[in-house]
């Protein structure tokens, strides 16, 4: 079973960020097969992974809709559907990735979402590694992608109001009863080295501080791949800290 780690946070807080420079760092230090899932349905996990997707969960259940007649003899529907997601993944060196994406015209996220989750049952007992980079917010945990995982990794600023969201998340996750071995907050674009005393209150276990980093600002507003961001960069260097926390080795 793979060891599974659900980003989530606000928007605009770094979540993708965080999620490609794991998905990277798990296949630079690790062994072990990746599945990098991008959960949102305004997608761009692949962009920091340097990839151009084509077909998405949501594009497969369009087609479908679209072509019911061309769903084969003597298999339902919704077998059809998760044969044809499987077929999408998108198979790299070093990790696959899958992309949820949206429904073309009118459709419910929830569906697709449904659909994501029935996958990400079967594909679990094929990967070591499995990223998911969950959408922004905080309404969609309802949807419950990933019930139980092994790390709920809350991504936020150091704000007052990115703490008061985190502490929300971490009260919705409670309220549904999703299951994680750990539930971590990572403070990501850090001025400030003291922030312990505004942890206070905070449902989740201080996992590291992200620090402002140009390279990573740079590489975001130019649709960079991660995966060219210098080793020495402040962000990478941390992240290579922390993910040995969750981790080992």
């Amino acid at each position: 079973m793979a060891y599974t780690i659900l980003v989530v946070g606000k928007g605009g807080v770094g979540k993708t960020t965080v999620s490609a420079l794991l998905v990277r760092l798990l296949s630079e230090n690790y062994q072990g097969s990746i599945l990098a899932v991008d959960a949102d349905p305004n997608s761009n996990l692949a962009e920091f992974l340097g990839l151009e997707i084509k077909e998405t969960i949501g594009t497969v259940l369009s087609q479908i809709n679209e072509e019911k007649d061309k769903i084969p003899a003597g298999i339902s529907k919704d077998r059809f559907i998760e044969y044809k997601v499987q077929t999408i993944i998108d198979e790299q060196d070093k990790f696959d990735i899958l992309t949820m994406g949206r429904p073309e015209g009118p459709g419910c996220y929830c569906y697709v979402n449904n659909v994501l989750r029935n996958v990400l049952e079967k594909l679990m007992k094929k990967y070591d590694f499995v990223i998911i980079d969950n959408e922004a917010g905080m309404e969609h945990l309802s949807r419950k992608t990933m019930a139980v995982c092994d790390v709920f990794l809350v991504v936020a600023e150091s704000t007052p109001a990115g703490l008061r969201a985190a502490q929300r998340i971490a009260e919705i996750a409670k309220e549904l009863k999703i299951k994680a071995q750990h539930k971590f907050i990572l403070l990501n674009r850090v001025k400030e080295e003291e922030v312990s005393k505004k942890l206070k209150g905070i449902d989740l276990q201080l996992l590291g501080i992200l620090p402002e980093d140009e390279q990573i600002a740079k590489f975001s507003q130019e649709g960079q791949s991660l995966f060219r961001l210098d080793k020495n960069s402040k962000v990478f260097i941390e992240l290579k800290k922390i993910i040995k926390k969750i981790i080992g080795g």
